[in-house]
């Protein structure tokens, strides 16, 4: 039988962050269910960026959300499917689908934005009651793995 292993322990980090994820999205549905938000709680950046374009394909939703295209493709159909979107053949070129807001989805993200208040000073007490800003965090560590990723972090260190 193998060693026991700590799950918690720091080389962990990408379950722990996952598990971090999926708690948010599991609460933070609670919270939509009883705003009647109805956009699925991981496709609510994907609605907000549709809403500023007015239009666009699955490959410049990516390119806006620093998202796989294949991750937005995944999403289109629950959107879709909740009348919150619609989508077109692009007329120059037919392989291409053009995505939209309904009006459902317009209403949709106008509830959006009202809530987007209210979670920010939940996740600011949140953060006083952890003692980090948590959120800064996340940014920070993002922008130094883009700058130099974990392969070029262990690379100095076997020197």
């Amino acid at each position: 039988m193998p060693a026991s292993t700590d799950l918690d322990d720091i080389s962990f980090l990408g379950r722990l962050s996952e598990a971090l994820s999926t708690t948010i999205e599991e609460q933070t549905r609670d919270l939509f269910d009883a705003a009647d938000i109805v956009v699925p709680v991981k496709s609510c950046s994907l609605l907000t960026v549709l809403g500023q374009a007015g239009e666009a394909s699955a490959a410049e939703l990516a390119r806006a959300l620093g998202q796989s295209h294949q991750l937005v493709i995944q999403k289109c159909p629950a959107l879709l499917r909740l009348g919150l979107v619609t989508q077109r053949p692009d007329p120059a070129d037919a392989r291409r689908k053009l995505f939209s807001l309904t009006d459902r989805g317009r209403e949709q993200l106008a509830l959006l934005a009202a809530y987007r208040d209210d979670i920010a000073d939940i996740y600011a007490r949140l953060f006083e009651e952890v003692g980090d800003d948590v959120h800064g965090l996340i940014l920070k560590t993002l922008d130094a793995l883009k700058k130099r990723p974990l392969r070029e972090r262990a690379a100095l260190e076997n020197r």
